[in-house]
């Protein structure tokens, strides 16, 4: 499933409080970085960003987060969402990472992360940004 991705600059929870009141629905997913593991040195002045919000549109997802900086690459207009493909497992995600990111650039290894998934981010030769997410069983 391919959904989009969109970056914000502090303004992601007021975006998203308006996309609901057009499209209905709740959001399915919201997380400020004051949740975030300590380790990523998410400074004071960014921690009521929003680090995930989802909201379910027909069978689709919107999602996105605020910037921070240190947090991934730099904020440009122009490379402020990214197409984000839910994996079915991960070695589906390991395939179409490698293909996908050949010729590109890996922003995020596919690793296991704080919030339960198999993620990995990239651009690729194209200078389209992508992500994958495989949402790992739980034990």
């Amino acid at each position: 499933m391919l959904n989009i991705y969109l970056t914000f600059d502090g303004n992601a929870k007021a975006a998203f409080d308006f996309y609901k009141s057009v499209f209905g629905g709740e959001f399915s997913e919201f997380a400020t970085f004051a949740e975030a593991p300590a380790d990523m040195n998410v400074p004071d002045s960014y921690k009521n960003r929003v680090m995930h919000v989802s909201l379910a549109i027909g069978d689709s997802t919107l999602m996105a987060s605020d910037h921070v900086p240190g947090c991934g690459p730099a904020l440009v207009k122009g490379n402020d969402f990214a197409i984000s493909i839910t994996g079915k497992s991960k070695d589906h995600c390991d395939t179409l990472f490698a293909k996908l990111s050949e010729g590109g650039e890996v922003k995020m290894p596919l690793d296991e992360t704080f919030w339960g998934a198999y993620f990995g981010m990239w651009t690729d030769q194209f200078g389209i940004n992508w992500m994958i997410n495989y949402q790992l069983p739980q034990d």
